[in-house]
């Protein structure tokens, strides 16, 4: 199988632009620039491979190295947590690319390989991947929604209480202001502590703990790097109740849009519909810049993040994310996580 293909890591910047401006289903964060970001924010260093094959089709995996304790080995990730969509980029790809793509993943020096696919391609990877001692399959779930058509089919797709929400948070909401240089970036970060301490109450989740849990997966300087190397590609966007912040989302925008963040306020939130306004300009935004798609980030088994964004018209797609593992850091994490949960009396919500 490898004998068909040449790997080029790291991958040529000129080979990749070339082969994202081919790719119509290419997501912002398989970009140069959201690698190149991974990379600024620290701990990672850039590892991308290029796949030649002898019929002339190219592609790309986006890849980042995090060094073992000797400096060998390592991780390496497509991308690590809370760091996006990675996976396979390039027109045309296929089962017998991801499979020559997995074989030749299984011979790298690393300790352990992590690869979080594009949900739309979950059918090109499922049957390459085996569930052993050493490749963990994990179920996902994302939401992805359809902005093909003018922006009348993008309502026409909503439910009747969505639109009847939209037309509430008009009233409601003073403003939305939109924004890609980052000015925004501190109002949207007190919002997202506002939010992760409402989810630690609902979880019976200390405080404190969830709080550096949160600025572990995102801190400001993270968000802010961001912002630095995406320049218009990232937007930030806030609805105001009066001069006070509601909610906020931030959108990528590459071929596709990704929605990658979103926090709220939920005492002033709930009543004045500034969610679903903010998810509609984001749609209006996503749409303006040329985007087919708008992926609405991972769901999981929430039941009313799912029903929220189904009522925009979102499909579910359920996919796998894989993890190939010389030692099972897979099983070992989820069995602390479990323990230290138990003695705290954390319920997953």
């Amino acid at each position: 199988m490898l004998s068909r293909v040449s790997v080029t890591c790291p991958a040529p910047r000129h080979a990749w632009n070339d082969i994202l401006a081919n790719d119509d289903n290419a997501l912002p964060d398989q970009t140069p620039a959201w690698l190149d970001t991974i990379c600024a924010a620290g701990g990672h260093e850039e590892a991308s491979r290029l796949y030649v094959f002898l019929d002339g089709r190219r592609f790309v995996l986006p890849l980042v190295r995090r060094g073992g304790p000797t400096g060998a080995g390592g991780w390496l990730s497509s991308y690590p947590p809370a760091w996006g969509i990675g996976g396979v980029l390039g027109a045309g790809i296929d089962r017998d690319v991801t499979a020559t793509v997995l074989a030749d993943l299984r011979r790298v020096a690393a300790a352990r390989i992590w690869i979080r696919p594009d949900p739309l391609q979950a059918p090109l990877w499922s049957p390459s991947i085996a569930p052993s001692f050493t490749t963990r399959a994990i179920a996902r779930r994302a939401h992805v929604l359809d902005l093909t058509g003018d922006l009348d089919r993008a309502l026409a797709r909503m439910s009747d209480s969505t639109r009847q929400h939209i037309r509430q948070a008009r009233r409601r909401v003073t403003r939305v202001e939109t924004d890609c240089t980052g000015r925004l970036l501190p109002m949207h970060y007190e919002l997202y502590l506002t939010s992760v301490q409402r989810w630690a109450q609902r979880q019976h989740e200390p405080r404190l703990l969830a709080i550096w849990r949160a600025k572990q997966r995102d801190d400001l300087h993270k968000l802010q790097t961001m912002a630095r190397h995406l320049g218009e590609a990232m937007v930030v966007q806030v609805a105001f109740v009066g001069d006070r912040p509601a909610a906020s989302n931030i959108t990528l925008l590459g071929r596709t849009a990704h929605d990658i963040r979103a926090a709220i306020d939920i005492s002033v939130a709930s009543w004045s519909r500034a969610a679903t306004i903010l998810q509609w300009t984001a749609i209006q935004l996503a749409h303006a810049h040329g985007c087919t798609r708008l992926h609405l980030g991972e769901s999981g088994d929430s039941t009313g993040v799912s029903t929220f964004k189904e009522r925009f018209g979102a499909t579910a797609i359920p996919y796998t994310e894989f993890r190939i593992e010389r030692l099972p850091y897979t099983l070992v994490g989820r069995a602390l996580r479990s323990g230290v949960k138990r003695l705290l009396g954390v319920n997953d919500m």
